[in-house]
C-alpha cells in the first residue's frame, strides 16, 4: 500500500511554537520557584528571597537569549 500526499494544511503542523512557549513557560517557572522555595525553607530573609528570584528570572532570560542567538547564529533548529 503506498502512502499519497496531499495538499491540505493542517493547524496541528504550525503550533510548534506554542508548544516550545509553553514549555518553556514552564520550565522557567519551576526553576525560579525551586530556587526561591528552596531560599524561604533555609530560614533567609526577605530580602534575600527576593534577589535570588530576581537573579534566577535574570540569569534565565540570558541564558534562553543566549541559546536563541546562537540557535539563529547556527540555524539550528532546536
Amino acid at each position: 500500500m503506498s502512502r499519497f500526499r496531499h495538499p491540505d494544511v493542517h493547524r496541528s503542523d504550525r503550533v510548534g511554537w506554542l508548544r516550545a512557549g509553553v514549555l518553556g513557560a514552564n520550565d522557567g517557572i519551576d526553576s525560579v520557584a525551586g530556587r526561591v522555595v528552596g531560599i524561604a525553607a533555609s530560614g533567609a530573609s526577605a530580602a534575600a528571597i527576593l534577589a535570588t528570584g530576581i537573579a534566577g528570572t535574570v540569569a534565565g532570560a540570558v541564558s534562553m537569549a543566549a541559546a536563541a542567538l546562537v540557535g539563529q547564529l547556527f540555524n539550528v533548529a532546536g
